[in-house]
């Protein structure tokens, strides 16, 4: 085609060049016609000139008239001005120049004054001779006007000949091209069908994505299978519809459709993740890409689209993604080129990155050494064999923060499958506070590891945050973890969950006041073994000083035997409630077989402690005093049973009494508890009542001795009332502005043993409120509480009116 046109053009051109030059041929002789004309004008004014200059030369011959003199005159005059423009228009020709040459002489006045001596016959011949020359030359320039009007034909012949033969020739080349552009084009268009087939197979291939086409107001005109299987129609429900049906309602009433085709045409292309709208109504999210067409001018002519359904995909990023939120630990998730394609909050406190600055840049990073070496394969193994050989295994290695600072860590590798492939997921805990640990375990074990292996009891030190620092091989033994188990971990982990939250407040407790104590003797503490099983246990907290600071040692006894001992007790206790006999009989046996062998050993331990305090070391003066302490309690334990044995069983029969008189003995015996601890108490009016004053007395002395032993911050203060209810019952209050009680132990500090602090804090046995629950049932009456922690306590007991027995 271009080949064709260029002929085309080439012999316009030359035909245009001889036509040009044909025409400047025809132009040049036609003015030789022209300039010939213009002398055979002149020519003839010449000869008009001469035939009057002939004609007044006669005439003044004649009559010798003066006046015909000067017309002849004037008429040789202008035969001389025609001469000389005859001169200038053949100044070409010599051969005419030569001819116009004989008229120099034409008459002048001297030859016309001569005339009238000389007679008229000589000058008539010679103007009849002058008068031959014009012809002469018309007959020279009439031959030349022939041949240059034969010339001028000639040309144009050639113009038009040349004329015609350049438009055949164009012609003919013209159809050439036209017929090869004919066949390109048909070539073209079959191609460009079978591209477009082609193109129409890919695109209906592929069947996650919807591709179609939109024109420059959005309406659809082409349609894949894929997009059939995204939205949910057939290519002839919607071709020709806007693509904004797409769309949810409140996206077409805020002009979303028309915004991205905007921002399309202007940038080129767009990306947006959006809901969109399937046939059936339903909604899901599509990641979409528009991109504009335009036409070789940048003319808009419409866009495409492609989309995919990605809601299963972020509903599985948004689950993954909060597993990954929920970790403890730094978690950074790496594809098999080493890039990070995810992590979480924990991973940006730790490397002091914000989440933008890590994924996409490369793990080397924040682990440079060590990490990616593991996931690449080498000359022995591939990458899946690589990755496989780390899977689960716990890996040391030094992470770097974004201010340069290094840390260790220890990293546990896991494989996740992806879509795009392999991932590898790093959980990455700091272990910089395991490392102090254990370089100050090292420093530790030296100095008491020997004191420790040597202790009967399972020993554990901690530092003043809670961190295990040490424990023996008994702790290992009762606890049943390893020793490296427990090491740097926090204490919480040896307690059950539902105690954990309020261990910290202890701990923080004990350091504010650090001393030796004994904790759980009343209370129901218990340890967590690593097989996740309780057992109650007792501590010994004591204050160890270090160049650490103030770390605590804590002696932890299990007493799982003599909580079984306790239990059988108070099974025992609870078969001899049966019958008065057999309670007597168990305050027999308590008193003699029980009490008997315990004075022998308190006395023995009392001896050993005055006769070898001091000579002993500290450890056998503390072991010493903790065997009299626990006599003593035992003794005071027995002494409590037998009278919870007795309550209300002393065989007296009730009597009118006055209970304020029962009051003020109850207030006799407590008279220097109440004195130590500047307690006040007062009283209402108290009625006579009918029961045993020995056991009213013993029901006000442990009501307010408790009062007063539980107090707050506060100096005690204790007021006892009471009142007639409509049961016909006489009805008892005391009331304390004491610790209180939660709720959820009104009925427990009934029960025998049940106490809700430990011994360190608060003395006793845990069975008076028990004894006196006993006393007042016994006598057909009810005991209750009402309480708020930190609040104070109201103990109410109500006893009927008129008892006879």
């Amino acid at each position: 085609m271009q080949i064709g046109l260029f002929a085309v053009f080439a012999t316009l051109l030359v035909v245009s060049a001889a036509s040009y030059r044909a025409l400047l041929a025809a132009k040049e002789s036609q003015e030789w016609v022209t300039h010939s004309n213009e002398i055979r004008v002149q020519l003839a004014k010449l000869d008009w000139a001469i035939e009057n200059t002939q004609a007044a030369s006669r005439a003044y011959a004649l009559s010798g008239e003066a006046e015909l003199l000067r017309a002849a005159l004037a008429s040789r005059s202008r035969a001389d001005e025609q001469r000389i423009v005859l001169l200038a228009l053949m100044a070409d020709n010599p051969d005419q120049l030569r001819r116009l040459g004989a008229l120099a002489g034409l008459a002048n006045p001297i030859a016309l004054e001569a005339a009238k001596t000389i007679g008229n016959g000589s000058m008539a011949a010679e103007l009849e001779a002058y008068r031959k020359v014009p012809g002469e030359i018309e007959h020279a320039e009439l031959q030349l006007l022939a041949e240059r009007e034969s010339e001028t034909e000639r040309h144009f012949r050639q113009v038009r000949f040349s004329v015609a033969l350049g438009s055949v020739i164009g012609l003919v080349f013209f159809g050439l091209a036209s017929e090869n552009a004919r066949r390109d084009n048909a070539a073209m268009t079959k191609s460009r069908t079978d591209n477009d087939e082609r193109m129409r197979v890919l695109v209906d291939g592929v069947q996650d994505y919807a591709i179609f086409m939109l024109d420059p107001k959005g309406t659809v005109v082409s349609w894949n299978d894929g997009a059939r299987r995204n939205k949910g129609y057939h290519a002839a429900e919607i071709i020709g519809q806007n693509f904004s049906r797409f769309y949810p309602q409140a996206d077409i009433d805020a002009g979303l459709p028309e915004a991205e085709l905007v921002m399309a045409a202007a940038n080129g292309r767009s990306e947006v993740e959006r809901w969109r709208v399937r046939k059936d109504g339903s909604r899901f999210l599509a990641s979409m890409v528009f991109t504009a067409a335009r036409d070789s001018a940048g003319a808009l002519i419409g866009f495409s689209e492609i989309s995919r359904d990605i809601s299963e995909r972020k509903d599985t990023d948004a689950k993954y993604r909060g597993l990954l939120e929920a970790a403890p630990d730094a978690m950074v998730v790496v594809d098999q080129g080493g890039k990070i394609v995810l992590l979480n909050v924990q991973a940006e406190k730790q490397f002091g990155y914000r989440r933008d600055e890590l994924v996409g840049q490369r793990i080397t990073d924040i682990v440079p050494e060590g990490f990616a070496e593991r996931l690449i394969a080498d000359g022995t193994r591939n990458a899946a064999d690589a990755l496989a050989q780390q899977i689960d295994a716990r890996i040391e290695l030094s992470g770097r923060r974004k201010d340069g600072s290094d840390f260790p860590i220890e990293i546990t590798l896991s494989p996740l499958e992806s879509k795009e492939g392999i991932l590898v997921t790093a959980a990455i805990r700091d272990i910089s506070a395991r490392k102090e640990v254990e370089a100050h375990l090292a420093e530790m074990e030296s100095r008491y590891r020997g004191l420790l292996e040597a202790a009967p009891e399972a020993i554990v030190i901690s530092d003043p945050n809670g961190r295990i620092l040490l424990v023996n091989a008994q702790m290992e033994k009762v606890f049943g973890y390893r020793r490296e188990e427990l090491i740097g971990q926090a204490v919480e982990i040896l307690v059950p969950e539902r105690f954990r939250a309020k261990h910290p407040e202890y701990r923080i407790g004990y350091h504010a006041h650090p001393r030796a104590r004994l904790m759980g003797e009343s209370l129901d503490l218990r340890g967590l073994r690593k097989d996740a099983s309780e057992f109650p246990v007792e501590i010994t907290l004591s204050p160890l000083e270090s160049p650490e600071g103030l770390l605590v040692t804590a002696v932890v006894r299990d007493v799982t035997e003599r909580k079984k001992f306790q239990e059988h007790l108070l099974q025992t206790v609870g078969e001899l409630k049966r019958s008065n006999d057999e309670l007597e009989h168990f305050a027999y046996v308590a008193s003699h077989d029980l009490q008997e062998p315990l004075r022998m050993v308190a006395s023995y331990t009392q001896l050993l402690a005055k006769r070898y305090k001091g000579r002993l070391d500290s450890d056998a003066d503390d072991f010493i005093a903790y065997a009299v302490a626990g006599c003593n309690r035992m003794q005071r334990l027995i002494n409590d049973l037998l009278a919870y044995s007795r309550a209300g069983a002393n065989g007296k029969t009730p009597r009118k009494i006055s209970s304020e008189l029962a009051l003020r003995a109850a207030l006799n015996n407590l008279e220097t508890s109440i004195a130590e601890s500047g307690a006040l108490v007062t009283h209402d009016p108290l009625p006579i009542v009918t029961m045993d004053d020995t056991q009213l007395t013993q029901v006000f002395q442990n009501l307010i001795g408790n009062a007063v032993k539980y107090r707050s911050a506060a100096a005690p203060r204790v007021h006892v009332s009471a009142a007639t209810s409509d049961g016909n019952e006489c009805v008892f209050s005391v009331r304390d502005n004491g610790v209180g009680i939660n709720s959820q132990y009104f009925e427990k500090i009934f029960i025998l043993f049940q106490r809700l602090h430990g011994r360190d804090e608060f003395e006793g046995t845990g069975i008076g409120l028990a004894v006196c629950k006993k006393m007042i049932e016994r006598l057909g009456g009810r005991i209750w509480l009402d309480s708020q922690p930190d609040k104070g306590s109201t103990f109410h007991f109500a006893v009927p009116e008129g008892i006879t027995k």
